[in-house]
């Protein structure tokens, strides 16, 4: 795939030039091989990936590698950043006694979903890596293997069963209802609607930027240039947009994910 395949436009392509609008799509998300070894490609998008995990072991190693008591500035937003994922996500979902052991897991989970997002706005790199479905579902599945691992360890087989299916013997007539659809909604629904719910709005953020900053160059073109300049504000207020969405989309990663644990943790489901 070309370059100008890869970012969905024609530089000579403008309004009133005869060419119509080189509308962003599924291409928009596709890159050459940085490097093949067989039928194995690497992409930007594995390379970013690979990237985000160096930027959050780096980040996190360099504030408490020596941690001190009076803490520097590093040390300062690494505790600042922990502190908010273990008291603001954790501690509030799982509890402190049972959520302290988990405490690692989410703050890493947090801050790589959070890295992976940030790619989008990031210059050279332009592009939200959990804009591609296989790195949100590789995500939600580690977090679902661990839900289904901590139900049995918890509760047994038996006891397993009836927390994933809801069993109540109050409901009655309708308890073999009720546990068919838990079966579909927690094993089957729930690790889609994970994975899916962080692809999605990467992936429409991601579109609607494009789209903007393709609009804004189409314009720019006679009597266009007016509209081209209306265009770039759009791409600066949906920049601005994503900037916040991103945090609130790995916010929500991690929340449901300790929502998983704490029911998987729970007596009754």
């Amino acid at each position: 795939m070309s370059a100008d395949q890869t970012l969905a436009f024609d530089p000579d392509c403008h309004i009133f030039s005869g060419c119509g609008f080189p509308a962003p799509g599924l291409h928009t998300f596709m890159y050459e091989p940085i490097a093949t070894w067989g039928s194995f490609e690497f992409t930007k998008p594995m390379l970013l990936a690979i990237l985000g995990s160096l930027v959050v072991v780096g980040f996190f190693w360099a504030a408490f590698n020596k941690p001190k008591l009076i803490p520097g500035k590093m040390q300062m937003v690494g505790e600042a950043g922990y502190d908010f994922v273990r008291r603001g996500i954790v501690y509030e979902i799982i509890g402190k006694k049972d959520g302290e052991k988990y405490v690692p897991f989410m703050v890493s989970l947090f801050f790589f979903v959070w890295i992976m997002n940030l790619w989008s706005i990031i210059p050279l790199a332009q592009f939200p890596v959990t804009s591609l479905i296989a790195f949100p579902a590789a995500l939600a599945l580690i977090v679902y293997v661990m839900w289904v691992s901590l139900t049995f360890k918890k509760h047994g087989f038996a006891g397993g069963w009836k927390n994933i299916l809801g069993y109540d013997k109050s409901l009655g007539a309708i308890l073999p209802l009720i546990m068919l659809l838990e079966f579909f909604s927690n094993l089957l629904i729930r690790p889609f609607t994970h994975a899916v719910r962080l692809f999605a709005n990467m992936f429409a953020g991601h579109l609607l930027i494009v789209m903007f900053s393709l609009a804004t160059w189409y314009l720019m073109n006679g009597l266009g240039f007016v509209y081209a300049g209306a265009s770039f504000v759009m791409v600066l207020i949906m920049t601005a947009f994503e900037l916040f969405i991103q945090a609130v989309q790995a916010y929500v990663f991690v929340l449901l994910a300790c929502s998983y644990v704490q029911g998987a943790l729970s007596e009754h489901h």
